[in-house]
């Protein structure tokens, strides 16, 4: 299949292209570099730098490559940055998408993968977290993808566009070419790392008194070649649908810290702070729908695995993509 992706030079989008064309399908990058690295490309991939907000460059971009399927990656996602500019994450998210929208459907395109979240629920009322609950952001981050969920549905009733939408926790992990670099990192995992390479003086906890067993923050870690896999398989859903995604369990702060310290070897210095506003205790998915109506099975249960591979490749590239 001949698959469009946005973001495609970014964390997830690279490693889901690597994932597509290891499997036979045909890729082009769409990406403004912004957040991306040129090197996060695989080369067997076309490249093509552009803008999601230039309507003209991205309805170029699809009358020339002619998808089949587009795949969708390329947003802002830095939630403490949203709540300050709110602005940048509506129109880049929400009029970006538009874009996008309105030249997949004049390019024939038939089938759309959106990158969701699980910010879309805000505060759960229930943990694990399901497709039926209550979806109430918390921050214009969470709002932009809940809107853009929203949008897809009518581009599908109107427009025959077939969507389905990931919506994930906390993606992590790399694959043995392409890994985690972002100008701005908030990754829990990463800013771990970074202290065992000597990179930083110390991680924060934000919390150290929340209603769990160690008082820390509760996240589902989900290793990227699962979402990759999922991505792949959403290709083939016969209806649009929206699917959550994890593993299913659940690693404290200060477990993660601790799988670091025995996957490095190295000490990693703790800084305990207050809690930070917005961070729910517990944030863990319900994953059944998508191994009921996909077959989607995560490959990676275990969190010291999760590391390992990420602690390989920031090993083998300290100073990330080195741009």
């Amino acid at each position: 299949m001949k698959i469009f992706v946005t973001g495609g030079a970014g964390y997830i989008g690279s490693i889901c292209v690597e994932h597509l064309l290891d499997h036979g399908h045909e890729v082009t990058v769409f990406d403004n570099l912004s957040e991306g690295h040129r090197k996060a490309v695989d080369p067997r991939a076309a490249l093509i730098v552009g803008d999601l907000q230039a309507r003209d460059e991205i309805a170029a971009a699809l009358a020339q490559t002619r998808p089949e399927a587009v795949m969708h990656f390329a947003a802002n996602a830095l939630v403490g940055e949203s709540m300050v500019n709110p602005s940048k994450y509506f129109l880049n998210n929400i009029y970006g998408g538009i874009n996008l929208l309105d030249a997949a459907v004049a390019a024939g395109v038939k089938r759309f993968v959106f990158s969701s979240t699980c910010a879309t629920f805000g505060l759960p009322e229930a943990v694990p977290i399901d497709e039926s609950q209550p979806q109430r952001p918390i921050n214009p981050y969470g709002e932009s993808k809940l809107s853009f969920e929203k949008i897809l549905r009518w581009y599908d009733e109107i427009h025959g566009l077939r969507y389905v939408a990931l919506r994930y926790f906390n993606a992590a992990g790399a694959s043995a070419r392409f890994g985690e670099d972002h100008r701005i990192e908030t990754h829990l995992i990463p800013n771990i790392l970074k202290v065992a390479l000597g990179q930083k003086p110390h991680v924060e906890i934000f919390g150290t008194d929340y209603p769990t067993p160690d008082g820390t923050c509760i996240r589902d870690y989900i290793h990227i070649l699962d979402l990759a896999q999922a991505h792949r398989l959403a290709l083939g859903s016969e209806s649009s649908a929206v699917f959550n995604l994890g593993t299913g369990g659940g690693n404290s702060v200060r477990e993660v810290i601790a799988a670091c310290t025995r996957v490095t070897g190295r000490p990693i210095t703790v800084v305990e702070q207050a809690r930070r506003p917005g961070d729910p205790p517990r944030l863990i998915a319900a994953s059944e729908k998508i191994a009921r109506e996909l077959g989607w099975k995560p490959g990676y249960q275990s969190l010291d695995a999760i590391i390992e591979s990420a602690w390989a490749w920031h090993l083998q590239h300290p100073e990330g993509y080195g741009d």
